[in-house]
């Protein structure tokens, strides 16, 4: 029983971390705990992606698919505080130019949002609309499975990049030390035993088997370009991103799936 209250507690901690939903108070923090519970950042990706898929559900019996689908994004945009999407745009400021590892290191502790984390951040949120408008206009009870489906999974993302890559940046000034350093295997496992049970998230929602493995193999896919980019232009990685690998991952998924619709999948 205390083995299982651990792992919520590092759940409740993740999901603190993650997100802005309240936790009950007392149940302790350790700085290791912050670094054990990147195991269950994909649980936290099925809370995230269920809230954003009943926003969905509620708004499209109210309003055409695209406003049903723009007040589903915001959900899940406010609900985690935009943590990743301001991960994605740092990094695009970053490493969109031919900028020195120096440099672009220096770029991401900027508060302030170029011309490459604009565009960036416009094109991933464009595609993640098109791709989910599509999908509900489908097939709403799909769609709705996507978005807890794509949230857990690719969360996994900065887990695997935990786990195989060094952190790049100054470690001593980190935002969150206890997440500069790599996570064991054990972690890695437990993360991809949450994206698995996400599948069964998305097979209830109709989703093929053929459909599932896909959107796997793309995830797997954005995690291996995105640990050879990080490696060729940092060295390693830093928190953004890990965030910027998370949206990455979600929208390739959604438009994995969309591609599965056309063929039947």
């Amino acid at each position: 029983m205390q083995g299982l209250w651990h792992e919520l507690r590092l759940f409740l901690i993740a999901l603190q971390f993650l997100t802005r939903v309240p936790i009950p108070a007392g149940i302790g923090f350790e700085p290791a705990w912050l670094h054990q519970s990147a195991r269950h950042f994909p649980a936290v990706g099925l809370v995230v992606g269920a809230a954003s898929a009943f926003v969905l559900w509620a708004a499209a019996h109210a309003w055409p698919a695209g406003v049903a689908v723009a007040l589903a994004m915001l959900a899940s945009i406010w609900i985690t505080g935009a943590f990743h999407e301001d991960g994605l745009a740092d990094t695009c400021d970053a490493l969109g130019g031919a900028v020195s590892r120096e440099r672009a290191l220096e770029i991401m502790k900027d508060s302030r949002l170029g011309t490459y984390g604009t565009v960036g951040l416009v094109a991933v949120l464009a595609l993640k609309g098109l791709a989910l408008h599509g999908l509900v206009l489908r097939d709403l009870v799909a769609a709705l499975a996507a978005l807890p489906l794509a949230h857990a999974v690719s969360r996994a993302v900065p887990v695997l990049l935990l786990r195989t890559l060094r952190y790049a940046g100054d470690a001593e000034h980190a935002k969150a030390k206890p997440m500069a350093q790599n996570v064991g295997n054990g972690a890695a496992a437990m993360a991809c035993v949450w994206a698995l049970l996400a599948c069964s998230v998305g097979a209830a929602g109709g989703w093929s088997l053929r459909a599932l493995v896909l959107t796997l193999l793309v995830a797997l896919a954005v995690t291996l370009a995105m640990r050879r980019w990080l490696l060729r232009r940092l060295g390693g990685y830093t928190g953004d991103t890990l965030g910027a690998a998370q949206q990455l991952a979600e929208v390739s998924m959604y438009l994995a799936l969309l591609a599965a619709t056309a063929r039947g999948g």
